[in-house]
């Protein structure tokens, strides 16, 4: 029963993985959005937003602070269905699905698209129980050894299994900031996701913890579709492979991030990489 239930956990993984990796070599797009617009109350967010994000690759998202890129991200997993003054017209679709059709279970979305935070927000559990609590709710594990064998692949994933092998019993909130956020990509790719949405995630940490969650998001670009909105357009160019320009709820420019450092086809994306405004 145990090998039983453990080839069910893994077979979830396998299956994501096979159809991510075919998809990645035949260019498609994980993620669409087709005319989205966005209101809180009466102030219009997003105007008309068109993207194509491909799989196994890290899209970043820049631009000024309130330009719509932390609400346009949280659009691709509804995060934004919990503000109860937000409205959203368009299409988002996740490997063809339109995510926001009424059929869809807003728990399994989440599952399938992760979210890591900009400040590190570990449950007040151990270590261990920070991994094992989205398995456990999604019935991806029925038995210990199976559920201690995704704490240990997620931890490994993070790069994390190393310094916390010998102490997982104890609280997530005593580890460093850095360890704190690579505890909580660990969370996130436990429930074996398609695509990990990362809002600022090293905009709280010191140089040498951002270094270590950069070095991790190009690791985790081969078996996951990695999104990530920065203010530090040096650490877009770095870790993604394309790079969207959003301004006032708009997007400006979206091209191969050697392109929209190099050159942009946009003044606006010009003066703002150059410093002249933002």
């Amino acid at each position: 029963m145990v090998a039983a239930n453990a080839r069910d956990a893994a077979s979830v993984s396998a299956d994501r993985a096979s159809t991510s990796s075919a998809a990645a070599a035949a260019g498609q797009s994980k993620v669409t959005a087709r005319k989205v617009n966005l209101w809180y109350g009466d102030k219009q967010a997003l105007f008309d937003v068109d993207i194509d994000i491909a799989t196994n690759q890290v899209t970043a998202f820049i631009g000024p602070s309130g330009c719509g890129k932390s609400t346009f991200l949280r659009c691709i997993n509804r995060m934004n269905d919990t503000i109860a003054i937000c409205r959203m017209k368009g299409e988002i679709r996740l490997e063809g699905t339109d995510i926001y059709d009424k059929s869809i279970d807003v728990v399994q979305l989440r599952a399938r698209v992760g979210m890591v935070f900009q400040k590190p927000n570990p449950f007040p559990k151990s270590i261990y129980d920070n991994i094992a609590y989205g398995p456990k709710i999604h019935g991806l594990a029925r038995d210990k050894a199976t559920l201690d064998g995704i704490v240990e692949k997620s931890l490994k994933g993070a790069g994390l299994w190393k310094e916390v092998a010998d102490r997982l019993d104890q609280p997530g909130l005593g580890l460093s900031g850095g360890q704190q956020q690579r505890l909580c990509i660990a969370r996130a790719i436990a429930v074996s996701p398609e695509v990990i949405l990362m809002d600022e995630p090293c905009s709280a940490l010191d140089p040498i913890a951002t270094a270590i969650v950069e070095e991790l998001i190009e690791e985790l670009r081969a078996n996951y579709t990695i999104v990530i909105v920065t203010h530090n357009m040096q650490q877009a160019a770095r870790v993604s492979q394309k790079t969207a320009f959003f301004h006032l709820g708009k997007l400006i420019e979206f091209s191969p991030t050697d392109q929209i450092f190099t050159s942009p086809s946009h003044q606006m994306t010009q003066d703002y990489i150059t410093g002249r405004f933002g």
